[in-house]
């Protein structure tokens, strides 16, 4: 006699399902919900977990990648400004310094400091002794000051305004529904199969918003989606008073940014390439090559406490004829795939690539791009609207639990009512 096991799926169905919480993909439930679609959001195991809360933070001015990169640069400073506006208690506005050392390219400093000029990014020369008068504790080896609007971003509380403001707005939100098939239906994607009693979901278009993870989703949707992630270091240390990003003026590379919080800093980082962003191991000599070379311009890193240390994993795009030789290299701009388009599978859409700071940019392109899928004409607000109880902290932090947000990167802000 044979046994046949069977599978019953209870039956959801929605006009969007978002998969993966982190900025982004809650920033394109805020979007479509905006628009008045019927949006579905899942995560496998709280929002915001994966590379969002596991960043270093930093509110980009654009200025980091001014003389090698102006589209990313500009992208940069236009949602700095635009998150300033809508994000509150997201996010906290210090400035920011780049510091060039007495061994450091002097033509380096000087290319960045007029490519922020050509882009429209804020910035003034200072003199060490100006900028000492911030930080105190700068290097003595600092020859030349930059002042760009670099701040920090506290990622817990940015993901819980976002979706409790797409949740406002009609989504429906589900922090703890991992997502373990697609299904497809004569080259079209039609839903998904999501565990921990939520069942199956029908869908008009299926989002792969799931950062360092796409290839894997994409697996499940019969495309190749051409993942290079990175694994990154970063260290949180004592210190109270820091009042300025601190940025290395060089080439990108480990231990070159601070990150202040308010009785401490967040040290970073590393960029390793892994081959499962889930499954990688770590090695110690990324914590003391970041330390000594963040000590390099501020000497408090060399000995202060260290509270906690986390890795986060870059979602980086890199299809191979993107290939430039090096994890550094690969472009940290933002790309929106049509698999329709480019694989012949429809009702499937990629977003990879990209920075934090521009998760709200990513979230309207892809919007837009399935808004005209859809025959949809509601234009995006998300620019304009401020997200849901922003100047709240307390409010935001109660969310940060709700919505079973868990990331590193802010854990000594959550909760303390800054």
């Amino acid at each position: 006699m044979k046994f046949v096991l069977s599978v019953v799926y209870t039956m959801h169905s929605t006009e969007v399902l978002v998969v993966g919480g982190g900025g982004t993909g809650i920033g394109i439930a805020r979007d479509l919900a905006m628009r008045g679609v019927d949006v579905t959001l899942v995560d496998r195991g709280g929002l915001g977990i994966g590379t969002t809360g596991r960043s270093h933070g930093l509110l980009h001015s654009g200025a980091r990648y001014a003389e090698a990169d102006a589209a990313g640069a500009r992208e940069c400073i236009v949602e700095n400004e635009i998150l300033r506006d809508i994000a509150g208690a997201c996010i906290r506005d210090t400035g920011g310094y780049f510091i060039r050392l007495e061994d450091d390219d002097p033509e380096y400093f000087e290319e960045k400091y007029e490519a922020c000029l050509d882009h429209d990014i804020p910035a003034e020369r200072l003199s060490p002794e100006q900028a000492r008068e911030d930080v105190p504790d700068l290097s003595e080896d600092v020859t030349e000051v930059m002042a760009v609007p670099d701040g920090v971003i506290y990622p817990s509380r940015l993901v819980a305004a976002t979706a409790a403001d797409a949740r406002d707005h009609g989504a429906t939100i589900l922090p703890d529904a991992p997502v373990t098939d697609l299904f497809k239906d004569d080259g079209r994607v039609i839903g998904a199969a999501v565990d921990h009693d939520v069942g199956k979901i029908h869908a008009d278009h299926v989002v792969n918003a799931t950062g360092a993870w796409a290839g894997q989703l994409g697996d499940m949707a019969g495309v190749d989606v051409e993942m290079k992630p990175t694994r990154g270091v970063m260290i949180c240390q004592e210190y109270e008073g820091l009042d300025r990003v601190l940025n290395r003026a060089r080439d990108p590379d480990d231990g070159d940014i601070v990150i202040p919080h308010a009785d401490e800093v967040v040290l970073g980082t590393t960029s390793v390439e892994v081959d499962d962003p889930d499954e990688y191991e770590t090695e110690e000599w990324e914590v003391e090559r970041t330390i000594e070379e963040c000590a390099a311009m501020f000497p408090p890193a060399a000995n202060a406490h260290e509270t906690r240390t986390y890795w986060g994993v870059r979602p980086l795009y890199a299809p191979e004829e993107a290939e430039t030789g090096g994890a550094r290299g690969i472009s940290r701009g933002f790309f929106v795939l049509d698999h329709d388009e480019r694989d012949e599978v429809d009702g499937f859409t990629s977003v990879v690539g990209g920075k934090l700071t521009t998760h709200r940019m990513m979230a309207e392109a892809a919007a837009d791009a399935i808004a005209d899928r859809l025959d949809v004409e509601e234009p995006s607000r998300t620019a304009e609207e401020p997200l849901y109880a922003s100047d709240d902290p307390d409010t935001l932090d109660a969310l940060v639990d709700e919505f079973d947000i868990d990331g590193p990167a802010d854990a000594d802000v959550i909760g303390s009512g800054q």
